[in-house]
C-alpha cells in the first residue's frame, strides 16, 4: 500500500506534469491542487527536488518545476524517490536483494515469481 506521503508526491508530480513546461508553481498551489497539507507537503517536495525529480526556483515567479518532461518521470520514479525499493519482499528487490526472513529457500519459493512480476509492473507506471 502506498504511504500517504506517496499519494501526495504523486498528485503533485501529476499537477506540475499538467502545467506548461511542468510548472513552476508554488507550495500553495500545489498543495491546493494535490490536496496535501502544506508543511508536509513541503518536506516531500524537498525531499523530490533532492533525488533530481524536481527543481525550485526562488523569487516571484518561482516555485517548484519538473526536472525532466512528464514522460521522462515515471510514477516508479517517484515512489523509489521516497519509499526506496519498489519490491514486495527483498527476495524480488532489484535494488535491496535479500532473503526473506521467512522463506526456507529463496531459489525453490514459489512466491518469487509472482513477486517480481508486481515489482515489474509497478516499474513500468
Amino acid at each position: 500500500m502506498l504511504s500517504n506521503r506517496s499519494r501526495y508526491a504523486l498528485r503533485a508530480m501529476v499537477h506540475l506534469a499538467g502545467l506548461p513546461g511542468g510548472g513552476p508553481a508554488t507550495i500553495a498551489e500545489i498543495a491546493e491542487a494535490s490536496a496535501a497539507p502544506r508543511k508536509f507537503l513541503e518536506a516531500i517536495l524537498l525531499d523530490l527536488r533532492r533525488q533530481h525529480l524536481l527543481v525550485s526556483r526562488r523569487g516571484r515567479s518561482g516555485g517548484y518545476a519538473l526536472a525532466a518532461p512528464p514522460d521522462g518521470i515515471s510514477f516508479a520514479d517517484v515512489i523509489r524517490a521516497l519509499e526506496g525499493a519498489l519490491a514486495l519482499a527483498p527476495c524480488a528487490s532489484r535494488t535491496a536483494y535479500g532473503p526473506c526472513e521467512t522463506c526456507p529457500d529463496v531459489e525453490t519459493c514459489p512466491l518469487q515469481p509472482v513477486l517480481r512480476d508486481g515489482r515489474d509492473a509497478l516499474a513500468a507506471v
